[in-house]
């Protein structure tokens, strides 16, 4: 419990790191802005707390800036664990959602609709129909009863 606890106190205080890159991102993200798509930033996931996570389409992503740079590999072993429980992550950087917003916007849009569409269950089959009812004679003595003679209680 104690490892989950601090997963949390480490998103919590990302969440309060004033990065641009971020905010500007969130800004279209947050209170299903987005195509009515519910993310959640700086949500963990095993080991790891991402940018942002949106748990409908199971899609995660992330923004990388400089320091970045020479954690690719590390990256890249975050990625696949991530991964490896069914997320999807697309990654960004920082430069992008400065200098092309609107085409992050479209993909991480795109990726939601892609995901949800490939996720959406066949509907269920059609109920049996309801069994035939039986109606049953009118017993021989008129009373409704077993058709025996007369019982006292």
């Amino acid at each position: 419990m104690a490892r989950k606890d601090k997963k949390i106190a480490v998103a919590r205080e990302q969440r309060q790191a004033d990065i641009p890159a971020e905010k500007k991102l969130w800004s279209i993200l947050r209170n299903r802005a987005l195509a009515g798509f519910k993310f959640r930033r700086q949500h963990p996931i095993g080991p790891y707390v991402v940018d942002f996570a949106c748990p409908e389409c199971k899609l995660v992503v992330e923004l990388d800036g400089e320091s970045h740079l020479d954690r690719r590999n590390m990256d890249e072993v975050r990625t696949r664990l991530i991964q490896s429980e069914g997320w999807k992550v697309i990654r960004f950087w920082n430069s992008e959602v400065y200098d092309d917003f609107e085409a992050v916007q479209e993909v991480i849009y795109r990726e939601c609709i892609e995901r949800t569409t490939e996720r959406t269950p066949p509907p269920p089959p059609a109920p049996p129909p309801p069994p035939l009812l039986v109606l049953q004679a009118p017993s021989k003595t008129g009373r409704g009863g077993r058709g025996g003679k007369n019982r006292k209680n």
